[in-house]
């Protein structure tokens, strides 16, 4: 996808189409939605007076007969709703068709700091080339994909601020660590 054919769109209710101050309190959600009823969804919860937030992507799609750009949701079944963090204004989001939870332990969801979520609008509304990217945690298997260590597994650790590869071999029970900046790494 090219960052020419990318867009973003925000709206809260009654507002320019920019994050506003993080005001009284409120803080983002994850919302998890009916597939398909992103767009939809974000209205209705604009309607009902709550702030959103759903990024789009402009993709051209084409059928055996036509091509069309088309905005599409860049993550599929979510929206961001901004609330306060109590449960009758949880329960306004809750109430919405289409809704199916906030995402999180519990019914409570847990809230997104607003700096996530204002990176993921500056990467969109720049227009920056980009691409979804698997969710890679500290700790987690992974095996990288590209370059001289091709398919070799590991867990990935933090050091210093660098991201390390450690091999282990469980028998012996010793491990060793290296560096992979630059490498395309898959979870596993």
């Amino acid at each position: 996808m090219s960052a020419a054919s990318q867009s973003w769109a925000f709206q809260p209710a009654g507002s320019s189409p920019t994050l506003e101050a993080h005001a009284g309190g409120e803080e983002w959600f994850a919302v998890h939605v009916r597939a398909r009823h992103e767009k939809v969804i974000d209205q209705r919860l604009r309607d009902n007076g709550i702030s959103t937030f759903l990024p789009l992507v402009r993709e051209v799609h084409g059928w055996s007969d036509r091509r069309k750009v088309v905005e599409t949701p860049l993550f599929s079944c979510y929206v961001f709703a901004r609330v306060l963090p109590r449960n009758d204004c949880r329960l306004r989001v809750l109430m919405v068709d289409g809704v199916l939870r906030f995402v999180g332990p519990g019914t409570q969801g847990i809230p997104i700091p607003e700096e996530q979520i204002e990176a993921v609008r500056k990467l969109v509304e720049e227009g920056l080339p980009y691409s979804s990217y698997p969710f890679l945690k500290i700790g987690q298997r992974v095996r990288i994909r590209s370059g001289a260590l091709d398919g070799v597994e590991g867990v990935l650790i933090s050091r210093s601020g660098e991201r390390t590869l450690v091999v282990s071999v469980d028998a012996i029970q010793r491990s060793l660590a290296v560096r992979i900046e630059g490498y395309d790494l898959e979870p596993l």
